[in-house]
């Protein structure tokens, strides 16, 4: 295989859809491409749609993973930038959901030319509450405390964060789906990514990034808060934000037709 082609297959790519200009969707922690299957029905007669895994979830080639280069966002990152260099993507839009929305911004620092615009959905650039002046929602012992039930009790960390992630009031086979994903996730690459996931701070970021980034914020999310939504917004230069009115972190899999809509919107 070619270089291009190692990168595709590493990463499970897959490209569907008829429209000139391409979305990449990005799933978040615990996640894999199969996610987005809510959405893609909306969207794939308008874009060129791309799905990837990061190295070590879903059906990506796990012998690729390497420890030091998943240890932060910056290794996950280069996932991303390598899969548009292997597709050679330019002006991209970009879609990603929870911590993708953190790594999307830093892939289009590295290669602005192949992002056109970005699409967050349920951001934080910090889980953290950082007084006086940033609350991300969670003390760091409690993160500590989670990140170390995996080792304990890897099943019960499963069956107590997707309940938390999916959100009240939704369909309860979403909630089973997302906990089969956290428990067939294996946990020496689940807890690295967690890891970089809740304990980063990229609150510095933001106001580097010069593409126009629409926020979707759910209404009640228990990991990202609107509070937080418009934290980013006021940071962004060019943002808007939409608050959804739905339970959970989950909007593409919950409210994927309003979504839809406001991804079409926001990029035609």
């Amino acid at each position: 295989m070619s270089a291009s082609q190692e990168i595709l297959h590493r990463n499970n790519v897959k490209v569907i859809g008829n429209g000139s200009t391409t979305l990449i969707l990005a799933h978040g922690f615990g996640c894999d491409q199969n996610m987005w299957r809510f959405l893609t029905p909306l969207l794939d007669a308008d874009f060129r749609i791309v799905l990837f895994d990061y190295v070590g979830c879903g059906k990506s080639d796990l012998s690729a993973y390497k420890k030091q280069r998943y240890q932060n966002l910056a290794g996950y990152a280069e996932d991303v930038e390598e899969i548009l260099s292997a597709l050679n993507v330019v002006d991209a839009i970009f879609v990603g959901h929870s911590v993708s929305s953190v790594i999307g911004m830093l892939a289009s620092y590295k290669i602005p030319e192949r992002f056109s615009k970005l699409v967050m959905i349920c951001p934080s650039p910090c889980f953290l509450n950082l007084p006086q002046d940033y609350f991300g929602g969670f003390e760091r012992e409690d993160l500590e405390e989670l990140i170390n039930l995996m080792d304990k009790n890897y099943i019960g960390w499963a069956n107590y964060l997707a309940p938390l992630v999916m959100g009240d009031n939704n369909s309860p086979e979403l909630t089973r789906e997302l906990t089969s994903s956290f428990c067939s996730t294996d946990p020496k690459f689940a807890k690295p990514f967690a890891k970089a996931t809740f304990f980063s701070d990229h609150r510095s970021a933001l106001d580097k990034l010069e593409h126009p980034t629409l926020i979707l914020q759910s209404s009640n999310d228990s990991l990202a808060s609107v509070d937080i939504g418009h934290y980013m917004q006021n940071k962004i230069r060019q943002s808007t934000m939409e608050i959804i009115q739905a339970y959970g972190h989950c909007l593409h899999m919950t409210r994927p037709s309003i979504v839809a809509d406001k991804i079409r919107t926001f990029c035609c």
